[in-house]
C-alpha cells in the first residue's frame, strides 16, 4: 500500500470505534467529525497529503526495500550520515508546515519503530520472538502508513511509591493474565497525546522502574489497535473554543488531545508483544536499541521549526508597531536568533559525530542530543514571554472576526492599524501572537515542552550521570600537577 492519503486517513479514523470520554460524552463512532477532533485530524491529514504532493514527496518519501512502493521517510533505517540528513530534511518539511506545533506528528513515533525493528539481537536477551514480533509490525506500519502513539508513565496519583505499590498495585497498567496466546492487561497510563486520532497504540516501558521482580507485571512493550475491546480514553477538555483560523489560529489547526489510557482486561496477542517481564531491559528500552537517539533527533528537528516560527513572529509584531529600533526588543530577538541557531548548530553536530552501533545504524551522537533535549525545554518558556513583552496591551485590546466585518471595521481601521500594517491586518497578527502566547493552547503548549522528556530536575541528573567527564577532569588533574 505504502503512503496513505489524508483521505483514506480520516475513512479509516472514522471506520474505527474507540471509547472516548470528554466532556461527559462518549464517542465511538466517526471520531473526525466531532468537534474536539476534527480540525486536528484535519491538520494531520494534511500532512499524509503532502507525501503526495509534488513539491515534498521526494524529502517526504522513499521507495519501501520490500514493495517498492513509496513510504514515509521516518521508517528510513540510517546507514550513513547522508540517510540521518535524509530524515532530518523528511522531518523539517513536515515541522515546517507545522511550525512545530504537531508535536506528535507520525515521524516521532515510526522514529521509535524504526530502531527498535534493528535491534533483533537486544530483545534476543529475553526471547527471540520479541525481536521478529518489532521487526514484523515495524514493517506492517511502515508499509500500512500508520500512525501511532504512544503512553508510558503510571497516573499521577502517589509519586513517594512505585507503580506496584499503588491501590494495591492495581492503579498502574500491569498484566493480570498471561495466556499461551498474549496476555490481558488493566490499569490506566497517560500521557496519550492525539490517542482518539490515531490508528494505533504503542504502550512502551516505563523507564523508572526498581527493576525488582515486583516490577515484573509492569513491564513490557506491546501494540494495540485504538479501539480494541476494553481501552477506554478520558480526555481533557478542547482547549479549541470553536472559533474561527482568524480568531484561534493555532488551536483551530493544532490543538492535540492529550487522554488517559484505561486499560480494562484488554487482550493483547501474542505476536503483538515486544517485551514481557524484565524490568532492566525495559529500562534500557530506548538507550541500547538506539530509539531515544531517533526520537530525539526528531524532536530537536521539530523544535528548530518552533524556535523559528517565535523568532519570525517576533520580528513581525515588532515591525508592525514600530518597535524594531529599541534596543531592549532588539536584544530579545537576538536572543531568539541564538536559540535558533543554537538549535540547529546542536542537530547538526549530533549528525556530524554520528556513528554506527552494533546493529550496523547510524546514531547521531547521543550526548550532543542529551544536550539538546535539556537545554530546549528551559528557554523554549521564554518564547511566549518574548510575545507578550512585545504585544503588551494590544493582546488586551483585541476584537474578533466578527467585528472586522461589522460596522466596527473603520473604528479598526483608524485606530488598531500598524506602522505597516491596516488594522484589520494587525487584528489578525495579534490573534495569533494571543494563541501563541496567552491563550489555553498556548500554555498547554508551554507545559508540552516543559515535560516533554519528563522532570527536568530528573534529566538533568540523568545527563550528569551519563555524560563522561573524566577526560575533562583529567585535564583540570594534569593543570594542577604542572611545575611550571
Amino acid at each position: 500500500m505504502g503512503i496513505r492519503t489524508g483521505r483514506q486517513y480520516l475513512d479509516k479514523l472514522n471506520a474505527m470505534t474507540p471509547h472516548v470520554v470528554i466532556d461527559g460524552e462518549v464517542v465511538s463512532e466517526k471520531i473526525a467529525e466531532h468537534p474536539a477532533f476534527r480540525n486536528v485530524a484535519r491538520s494531520y491529514a494534511k500532512l499524509f497529503d503532502m507525501q503526495h504532493d509534488p513539491a515534498h514527496q521526494e524529502a517526504l518519501t522513499y521507495p519501501s526495500p520490500s514493495t517498492g512502493d513509496l513510504v514515509n521517510a521516518s521508517f528510513l533505517v540510517p546507514r550513513t550520515v547522508e540517510d540521518l540528513q535524509r530524515r532530518r530534511r523528511a522531518i523539517s518539511t513536515w515541522a515546517e508546515f507545522s511550525n512545530g506545533f504537531l508535536g506528535r506528528s507520525g515521524d516521532y513515533m515510526n522514529s521509535s519503530l524504526t530502531a527498535l525493528s534493528t535491534a533483533q539481537k537486544w530483545f534476543a536477551q529475553a526471547d527471540p520472538k520479541f525481536g521478529e514480533n518489532i521487526r514484523n509490525y515495524y514493517e506492517w506500519a511502515r508499509e500500512n502508513d500508520v500512525l501511532a502513539t504512544h503512553t508510558l508513565i503510571p497516573p499521577q496519583v502517589n509519586r513517594s511509591v512505585s507503580g506496584s505499590e499503588q491501590m494495591g498495585g492495581q492503579l498502574t497498567a500491569h498484566i493480570v493474565e498471561e495466556r499461551e496466546d498474549g496476555i490481558v492487561v488493566s490499569g490506566a497510563r497517560m500521557l496519550a497525546t492525539i490517542a482518539p486520532i490515531a490508528d494505533e497504540l504503542l504502550v512502551f516501558p516505563s523507564t523508572v522502574l526498581r527493576g525488582t521482580p515486583e516490577d515484573a507485571p509492569y513491564s513490557f512493550a506491546f501494540a494495540i489497535p485504538n479501539d480494541v475491546p476494553g481501552l477506554r480514553y478520558l480526555c481533557r477538555t478542547s482547549l479549541y473554543n470553536g472559533g474561527s483560523t482568524h480568531d484561534e489560529p493555532l488551536a483551530s489547526r493544532y490543538e492535540e488531545m492529550d487522554a488517559v489510557a484505561i486499560f480494562d482486561n484488554v487482550f493483547v496477542p501474542s505476536e503483538r508483544i515486544f517485551m514481557l517481564g524484565n524490568p532492566q531491559l525495559c529500562n534500557a528500552f530506548y538507550t541500547e536499541t538506539g530509539a531515544g537517539a531517533l526520537m530525539t533527533h526528531q524532536v530537536v528537528t521539530r523544535t528548530i521549526a518552533k524556535s523559528e516560527f517565535f523568532l519570525g513572529l517576533a520580528s513581525e509584531l515588532a515591525d508592525s508597531i514600530g518597535i524594531d529600533g529599541f534596543q531592549h526588543i532588539q536584544e530579545d530577538i537576538a536572543e531568539l536568533i541564538i536559540d535558533v541557531e543554537i538549535g540547529k548548530a546542536l542537530v547538526r553536530a549530533s549528525e556530524a559525530d554520528a556513528q554506527l552501533n552494533e546493529a550496523g545504524m547510524m546514531l547521531p551522537k547521543w550526548s550532543t542530543l542529551n544536550a539538546a533535549r535539556n537545554w530546549y525545554p528551559k528557554i523554549a518558556q521564554r518564547f511566549p514571554q518574548i510575545i507578550r513583552k512585545f504585544s503588551a496591551s494590544g493582546l488586551m485590546a483585541l476584537p474578533g472576526e466578527a467585528d472586522v466585518n461589522s460596522e466596527a471595521k473603520a473604528d479598526i481601521d483608524t485606530y488598531l492599524q500598524g506602522k505597516t500594517l491596516t488594522g484589520p491586518e494587525r487584528v489578525r497578527l495579534f490573534k495569533l501572537a494571543f494563541d501563541a502566547s496567552i491563550s489555553g493552547f498556548s500554555g498547554r503548549q508551554s507545559l508540552y515542552e516543559y515535560f516533554f522528556f519528563g522532570d527536568p530536575v530528573r534529566m538533568a541528573g540523568a545527563l550528569v550521570n551519563t555524560y563522561d567527564r573524566e577526560p575533562v577532569r583529567a585535564r583540570v588533574r594534569e593543570f594542577l600537577n604542572r611545575q611550571e
